[in-house]
């Protein structure tokens, strides 16, 4: 099978994972002034808590899946069997997962939410037909990207339309859950070309399972300071504003992460596959240059985070929210610290199968992040909760670091960040300079982020950084200069 371009699976990766979060980011700005906080809040809470059993309901498949696709790209009676083997086995664990989560939560008619856990079984159950991972790991990325946009552009013309005051939390529901099945049934629209029929006889879905458990106990140490986060907050404080705030900081921050870690699940099955075939320098070669476009991209969505979030706030959320500035500011450390366990841990343990270093990382993490929250939501709300994460991030960053200290050159690699780290600082000054001058608006707003964007990379340029010099060429090639 012919290699595609990492180049542009980055860039079709990345436009797919903000697709994701582009419905929530693009109507935040309306749905946070017809909703309010209170409702936004009860939509996080209930939704953190179907994530769970959607969790559960796919084991580590996700992962898994695309490592197995990706070890057999070459073959594909191989990997028509392997996948075949992975939808049937995600089919059953979701169905036992669906249940529980309707006799736990939707079947009861005491709870203030049954009406909107009824509705989140819809998004439960079409976990079953979601196959990113397979096209994933075919690095056929452009197809996830391309079936997505229409939904997603559908479900945005949906929620103007149909979402006019508070009480139509209901609908901000169903189509939420109606864009998650849409999206994952459409994939399969392009599968015939990719997949052959396969006997049911010669399927073996229990080879599956312990591998798929193996990574799945990460994954639930991931949702701990994920997910779990919001569902302690709505447990912890009454008002459930505050998980409101909280989710409203995270929505963009993760947009941001999403830029910085996209190019690790590009990443995955290309490193999978160089590994399997023994070519070790090329993995290496893989690493280095994605630490330094995490160090690239994440230092200054730090400090262009800090000096903006006071203006972008009531500009984007409206009147009401300036929590969510404060919060914002706390969080974004987890910028470079999963840009960086991203690069370790998605693009590198995991595909030389060195699950237990990975699983290790996260576990503890999680741990210090339960601790945190227990020790700091109960009297600081929200920002306990974000200082919580950033620890737990610090956490899981540090000890991955640790476990491959004697694979790479660690002092080599953040001395490649010393660049990104000068020419944030010079933006961070100049854009704390011009906000000192400028009102309040989206012109002075948009204006300070260009200066900010401009003087970055100038001062790249003035520095000779090698990452920056290529990008520069590369553009050069395209335009013809």
């Amino acid at each position: 099978m012919q290699k595609k371009s990492v180049t542009k699976n980055y860039i079709y990766n990345l436009s797919y994972q903000i697709l994701v979060l582009i419905l929530p980011l693009i109507t935040t700005p309306y749905i946070s002034r017809v909703l309010g906080a209170e409702n936004i809040g009860i939509f996080s809470y209930t939704t953190s808590i179907s994530a769970y059993f959607i969790l559960f309901g796919s084991l580590g498949i996700a992962l898994y899946g695309q490592r197995e696709i990706a070890y057999n790209q070459g073959d594909r009676k191989a990997y028509s069997k392997t996948f075949w083997e992975i939808v049937l086995l995600r089919t059953i664990t979701i169905i036992i997962s669906l249940a529980l989560f309707y006799f736990i939560f939707a079947s009861t008619g005491n709870n203030t939410y049954t009406i909107f856990y009824k509705i989140l079984l819809i998004e439960i159950a079409g976990t079953c037909i979601d196959i990113s991972w397979f096209f994933q790991g075919l690095e056929e990325f452009k197809k996830t990207v391309l079936r997505n946009t229409v939904v997603k552009i559908i479900s945005i013309i949906s929620i103007f339309m149909f979402v006019k005051e508070p009480e139509d939390l209901y609908l901000y529901f169903i189509i939420y859950v109606i864009s998650i099945v849409a999206g994952n049934a459409s994939l399969w629209i392009s599968l015939p070309k990719f997949i052959d029929k396969v006997k049911i006889r010669e399927l073996n879905i229990l080879k599956h399972l312990k591998p798929t458990i193996v990574l799945f106990i990460p994954q639930i140490a991931i949702q701990v300071y994920t997910i779990f986060d919001r569902t302690m907050i709505g447990t912890i404080i009454l008002d459930k504003s505050e998980v409101g705030y909280y989710d409203q900081s995270q929505k963009i921050v993760k947009v941001l992460l999403t830029v910085v870690t996209s190019l690790g699940t590009v990443m995955l099955p290309r490193i999978s596959n160089s590994f399997v075939n023994g070519q070790k320098k090329t993995v290496m070669a893989y690493m280095k240059k994605s630490f330094r476009v995490v160090f690239l991209l994440a230092f200054p969505m730090i400090f262009g985070i800090i000096s903006v979030a006071d203006m972008f706030v009531p500009l984007f959320f409206g009147q009401g929210y300036d929590r969510v500035a404060v919060l914002m500011k706390v969080i974004t450390p987890i910028l470079l610290l999963i840009g960086m366990s991203n690069v370790i841990g998605t693009q590198y343990l995991l595909p030389t199968k060195r699950q237990k270093e990975f699983t290790t990382s996260v576990v503890c993490g999680a741990i210090v992040n339960f601790i945190m929250n227990m020790c700091l939501i109960w009297k600081f709300g929200a920002i306990g909760a974000s200082v919580g994460t950033v620890l737990a991030e610090a956490t899981v960053t540090s000890l991955q670091l640790y476990f491959v200290r004697k694979d790479f050159n660690l002092k080599e690699i953040f001395k490649s960040a010393k660049n990104y780290l000068i020419a944030s600082l010079v933006m961070f000054a100049v854009c704390m300079i011009i906000g000192s001058f400028i009102k309040y608006g989206i012109s002075p707003l948009l204006f300070q982020v260009g200066i900010g964007v401009f003087i970055y990379v100038v001062v790249l340029v003035i520095l000779k950084d090698e990452l920056v010099g290529e990008i520069i060429k590369k553009i050069k090639n395209v335009v013809g200069i």
